[in-house]
């Protein structure tokens, strides 16, 4: 197959990324007025690559930080393999010392190898792996497209760039991301190669 650029960026910024409350999959929240910034800025920088096709997952923040592609009319779709790891009872909360304490020691049990270990209510590092398999397999398989979009969240891209680059879960952390950060991969038909690495050269004068 031909290669395949990947355009791999988080959604911009929203009121609960800047009030430090956990969104995760369970939380649609909107763009915030910095985060359509972040999305104008984004788009004023690569409205002009030839772009086959967005992908999002189904939540808005992700939809709206590429509003503009797809108001231009480039083919877009949603999948659900997209959204953010499910932090369960964590949803909505504000992030309290004790809950500071509590998501670091998972985290912790994650970077040690305890991908299976699901936050209380949600879903683990492996339970997201396994869902982006199906929506990574839809984007791989369309061919035809040479340039391709995708905006996704913190946590699941951490994931999937895992998946990607044949990464072990455990190591997902490695990959750094902010709001509206982009990370540019070549799909070569049977490996995939990184060029950029939570770039944010687009947001300048924008936020920081």
């Amino acid at each position: 197959m031909k290669s395949k650029k990947i355009y791999l960026i988080r959604h911009g910024q929203t009121d609960y990324n800047l009030k430090k409350i956990v969104q995760g999959s369970g939380i649609d929240a909107p763009l915030n007025e910095t985060g359509r910034k972040q999305a104008a800025s984004f788009y004023r920088t690569f409205q002009n690559i030839p772009f086959d096709k967005v992908y999002t997952s189904t939540l808005q923040r992700s939809i709206q930080s590429v509003e503009k592609f797809i108001e231009k009319g480039i083919p877009h779709q949603t999948l659900s393999g997209l959204n953010e790891i499910n932090w369960g009872t964590r949803e909505g909360m504000e992030i309290t010392p004790e809950e500071d304490a509590y998501y670091h020691d998972v985290i912790h049990q994650w970077q040690t190898g305890n991908i299976t270990l699901r936050i209380e209510g949600g879903e683990s590092p492996q339970d997201v792996y396994n869902r982006q398999k199906e929506a990574l397999e839809v984007i791989l398989s369309n061919s035809d497209e040479e340039n391709v979009l995708i905006c996704m969240h913190g946590r699941a891209m951490r994931v999937l760039l895992c998946q990607m680059l044949n990464y072990p879960l455990q190591c997902m952390d490695l990959f750094s991301h902010s709001n509206l950060c982009m990370y540019k991969l070549v799909y070569t038909g049977e490996m995939f190669l990184i060029e950029s690495f939570n770039d944010v050269k687009h947001l300048n004068g924008y936020y920081s």
